[in-house]
């Protein structure tokens, strides 16, 4: 597992539980708001390479933290592209830790395997936009059917889950948000994100974040086809 950095301790990721975060070396996208490109660029992730954080490092500081944390959460860029991610998950959970990926669709069948053999117990994806838009936001060919297939593999209710879009002034719309409320329709978890511009892939990307108000509007729109969205700032 090429891990990059670790966030030992979160409240925000699962409310009510403590969870540490571990963030996996590279992604499949190249979304141009992206505020961690130097994990996500190669010539950026060959130096990065060269300092990750072992195996033993992290399962070292996860057993120091017995009675103490609740959830692993294995974060990205893109935690699929991690050819180890069933088994390093599975020692995570033999230590009777919960585990929550987030993934941005990428591989169905891993994480429908995951699911079988109750390997995580949380999915965390991301929609970038309504599809026949997706490219606009991720600026690489994407696989549509992959992207309806783990929509349709949370929607199974197997799992607990959420969905999650960032959200930015002159790219997403009211339409667009009701697009993608509709892509997930009935979902029982939703979240807007408001974009933040201070650092980005693509510093040629022209947008703004959302007032409150705008977000709201949204939200509303949202909710005629989600059960619960929300808005993280």
């Amino acid at each position: 597992m090429q891990i990059s950095w670790i966030q030992k301790t979160t409240l925000l990721d699962y409310p009510g539980k403590v969870a540490t975060i571990i963030f996996t070396l590279g992604c499949n996208f190249r979304c141009h708001y992206c505020h961690n490109f130097q994990f996500v660029l190669p010539e950026h992730t060959k130096v990065v390479a060269n300092d990750l954080i072992t195996e033993e490092a992290f399962f070292n500081f996860l057993k120091s933290r017995e009675g103490l944390l609740d959830w692993v959460v294995i974060s990205g860029w893109e935690p699929t592209l991690q050819g180890d991610l069933y088994d390093f998950s599975k020692k995570i959970k033999d230590l009777w830790f919960l585990v929550k990926i987030d993934t941005n669709w990428r591989d169905p069948k891993l994480i429908r395997k995951m699911i079988d053999d109750w390997i995580i117990d949380y999915v965390a994806m991301d929609i970038k936009n309504p599809i026949e838009k997706y490219n606009e936001i991720i600026n690489v060919d994407f696989n549509k059917k992959d992207i309806l297939e783990t929509i349709s593999l949370l929607l199974e209710w197997r799992i607990d889950y959420e969905f999650r879009s960032t959200v930015a002034k002159w790219v997403h719309t009211e339409t667009d948000i009701e697009e993608m409320a509709k892509l997930i329709s009935w979902a029982k978890r939703y979240f807007l994100q408001n974009y933040r511009p201070e650092i980005k892939l693509n510093e040629d990307f022209i947008a703004e974040s959302f007032i409150a108000s705008e977000l709201l509007n949204m939200k509303r729109a949202a909710e005629k086809f989600v059960d619960k969205c929300d808005v993280r700032m």
